[in-house]
């Protein structure tokens, strides 16, 4: 003992006296916790962590499938044209570009704003805002940056390429992110160092609508706000029709898909799409240009008829575990995983039973229950990267932006995963990585500051102090740092290859090795930085 006190830095030497006087006296569930071994209890608790991984693929699976149904819904527009004839037709109303945005990328950040909001509101009277809550979210862009593209690089099959398509709002997107971390460095070292002014907050609210503001006057190729740039048109449906009549790939465990594929009767009981998924009843073009009261009948009755089989039906496969790929199974220890996987799977499913079918209001239910859940789980993920902190003697704001940030930025990495895996361009899932950055600091960091800051403001006449403003501005540089080395990469890949993502399997393996070690690289030098060992 008396070695470990005169060779171990000041830091880590407290943290250690403190690991080893007291022990962690937190729990999750049960009072009975504290009797265990710390040792024991931080392997429970990283199994509880991983278990909740697997909800959140599961639970984002079934978001971005609900998203697919918010943005293919289109509106009927009439136009009459000078000879008296009358043209009907049908548009998307939602730009994809903004959908990536504002659906996607800010729908899987909202875990992490939500979070931080409720730290800040419990933080009400402390004239210092919580550091852990801005070192969340830069550990998370870390984590969307690297991991996630280091995984999306290499979905495509073999082979074959996919490449963004509109590069002008692609690097509208990335000066927005890259000025995100630039605007947070000059307000916590050199603008007014240390403090956040209420006029701060405010600045970095607004600018996600500058944001969205920028990305659409870029796809809409705006005069003097869009960069003249070459591009590809997007294809006509955010996911192709034969990739929306697959079944969706089964992310953990077996899925409700087959269930919308089975009842192709079904009809969205607020709106008729004109896709031809087979998860959509099919009507003839006369019926769409002339409903009738007859027409709206129908709808109510498919209504009545079908929507509570098809909930009840989502109960129903939660609870049936052999499929029939279980049954194919010649080996009876696959077999015997498989049944296992299920079982393990069990609560999860039966919990996302009760998220209404996707089809429903254009998809909105899903989407809204899918991020209530997807929160939910993102909080017992603070609770047990807490517990992990306690019970382990790890700096807290190390575990922040390691296993916090995975956790919180999971839903980002499979959302990315699936568009990257089912759409025939790279636009969405690159740009959810991207924009998720953006998110994260204009309105994640945003809007903590600001109800902290007008708190403080009415309350003390004085402006929000941030604590450990040094340790985060260092993290800041070392992610500013690394991510010109990633997006450096895209950049030689596209002028290689041709495309961001995908191409031969030894180029993107290797890609994706290159990204992990970015990602090992920033949280080496933070740790350090915290541990006061640079």
């Amino acid at each position: 003992m008396a070695w470990v006190h005169e060779q171990l830095p000041g830091n880590i030497l407290e943290a250690y006296n403190i690991s080893v006087r007291e022990k962690c006296e937190s729990y999750l569930l049960f009072s009975g916790e504290t009797s265990l071994g710390d040792g024991f209890r931080t392997f429970l608790y990283f199994l509880g962590l991983a278990y909740c991984f697997i909800g959140l693929s599961a639970i984002t699976a079934r978001f971005f499938q609900s998203m697919e149904n918010v943005v293919k819904h289109k509106r009927k527009v009439v136009k009459i044209d000078p000879r008296s004839n009358t043209e009907i037709r049908h548009e998307k109303v939602w730009n994809y570009t903004i959908a990536d945005i504002t659906l996607l990328a800010f729908g899987t950040s909202f875990p992490q704003i939500s979070l931080a909001i409720i730290d800040s509101i419990q933080n009400l009277g402390s004239r210092y805002a919580g550091g852990l809550g801005p070192g969340t979210l830069v550990g998370s862009a870390a984590f969307d940056l690297f991991p996630i593209h280091a995984v999306c690089v290499v979905v495509p099959k073999a082979g074959e390429l996919k490449k963004i398509s509109d590069v002008g709002v692609w690097l509208v997107e990335l000066f927005w992110s890259f000025w995100a971390y630039v605007w947070l460095y000059i307000i916590l070292e050199v603008w007014t160092p240390n403090v956040i002014t209420i006029w701060e907050a405010l600045l970095t609210v607004l600018q996600f609508g500058l944001l969205l503001i920028h990305a659409y006057a870029q796809d809409k190729q705006w005069p003097y706000l869009s960069l003249p740039l070459p591009r590809t048109e997007r294809p006509e449906d955010w996911v192709p029709d034969e990739a929306a009549s697959r079944k969706q790939d089964k992310i953990a465990g077996d899925e409700c898909s087959e269930l919308f594929q089975e009842n192709g009767n079904i009809v969205d009981i607020f709106s008729i799409h004109s896709g031809d998924g087979s998860v959509y009843h099919r009507i003839s073009g006369s019926e769409v240009a002339e409903p009738s009261n007859e027409h709206f009948q129908k709808n109510i009755i498919l209504e009545d008829s079908h929507l509570l089989s098809l909930w009840k039906q989502q109960f129903v496969d939660a609870f049936t575990l052999e499929s029939s790929e279980s049954r194919k199974l010649d080996n009876i220890y696959l077999w015997v995983a498989r049944i296992f996987w299920q079982l393990l799977l069990l609560p999860w499913r039966f919990l996302f039973a009760f998220v209404p079918p996707p089809h429903i209001a254009h998809g909105w239910f899903a989407f809204i229950c899918s991020l209530i859940f997807i929160s939910g789980i993102a909080y017992i993920v603070t609770k047990l990267t807490d517990l992990i902190s306690c019970t382990s003697g790890i700096n807290s704001y190390v575990i922040a932006f390691t296993a916090l940030a995975a956790g919180t930025s999971w839903p980002d990495l499979v959302a990315s995963k699936i568009a990257a895996e089912r759409q025939t361009t790279a636009d969405s899932a690159i740009a959810n990585i991207i924009c998720s950055n953006s998110v994260n600091i204009y309105m994640g960091i945003g809007i903590p500051w600001l109800i902290n800051t007008t708190y403080n403001f009415i309350a003390y006449r004085e402006p929000l102090g941030v604590q450990n403003a040094e340790g985060l501005s260092f993290s800041l540089l070392v992610f500013f740092c690394t991510s010109i080395c990633c997006i450096g990469v895209l950049v030689l890949r596209r002028l290689t290859l041709g495309a961001e993502l995908g191409g031969p399997k030894i180029w993107a393996r290797l890609t994706c090795v290159y990204f992990m070690s970015l990602w090992i690289i920033f949280v080496v030098l933070s740790s350090l930085k915290i541990y006061g060992i640079i």
